[in-house]
């Protein structure tokens, strides 16, 4: 019997039928199951964002504008800063701030974690920007604490002291202290560059360098100081400092005393 008498037969046709129905079947089963179950996530992506815009609207429009674009002289354009910055700024309790200045101070926060993730949602959407970190991403797990801090020295030392215990800068502005910000504010900073900050983006110091920098930083905060009363860890410029201004004050006594001695001995 030859194949074409076989292909002739209408069980043959039935078969070829009932595949090619059972493989639209199923490729429609998996095309409709995934349009189903990416529509809620967007839905929901859009009400967050949609709430981050109203909550943009009470507390951020007044300075930045209804929208985002920047008040010349009061606040700037918030349009591709991303939600890092967000995250940072405000989860920080650095904004919304009350009054412009020159360096907003870290305080507690004003919005619930849910409303900095919405608001974080709806700047992002303005513009792009850098997003907000992974726990992978700012994760310590084999990072080189002595690469660290060979980093920390070179690109942060000059502005937040050598252990991030804060410094002076110019034009009444600061380099807050580290010692209470976590690992991914840390990372967002490094990514954002708020305030007088310069931006590190991932091209000048690699994610892994980021990492290796913040093991640096959380590992200075539980070594002991062996050098007794630390005096803020800030280093001999302060020690020496309070050395001088005892022996000075122990001299102004010293004279007094003397001075007072020798009225009676006169007297």
């Amino acid at each position: 019997m030859s194949s074409t008498t076989v292909r002739r037969r209408p069980v043959t046709g039935y078969a070829v039928v009932l595949v090619g129905l059972l493989v639209a079947g199923l490729s429609y089963a998996v095309i409709t199951q995934g349009t189903a179950s990416a529509a809620p996530r967007g839905v929901s992506q859009q009400a967050q964002i949609a709430h981050g815009r109203e909550i943009f609207l009470q507390e951020c429009a007044s300075c930045h504008g209804i929208f985002a674009q920047g008040v010349p002289g009061i606040a700037p354009s918030l349009i591709g800063v991303g939600a890092a910055a967000v995250d940072f700024q405000v989860g920080t309790g650095r904004m919304p701030a009350k009054q412009p200045d020159a360096e907003n101070p870290r305080r507690a926060l004003l919005l619930h974690p849910r409303q900095i993730r919405d608001l974080a949602d709806y700047i992002q959407s303005l513009g792009g920007g850098p997003t907000i970190p992974t726990r992978a991403e700012v994760s310590q797990v084999g990072s080189d604490y002595g690469l660290g801090q060979q980093l920390f020295t070179a690109d942060c030392a000059q502005c937040h002291n050598f252990d991030g215990a804060s410094g002076a800068l110019t034009y009444g502005k600061y380099a807050p202290p580290l010692t209470k910000s976590t690992p991914t504010q840390i990372f967002e900073a490094m990514l954002t560059g708020p305030e007088a900050m310069p931006v590190f983006n991932n091209t000048t110091i690699t994610p892994q360098q980021k990492r290796d920098i913040i093991a640096y930083i959380v590992q200075t905060r539980t070594e002991p100081n062996p050098g007794g009363f630390s005096l803020g860890r800030i280093g001999p410029v302060t020690e020496g400092l309070v050395v001088f201004l005892g022996l000075l004050l122990f001299m102004v006594l010293m004279a007094l005393w003397i001075t007072a001695k020798h009225g009676k001995a006169h007297e």
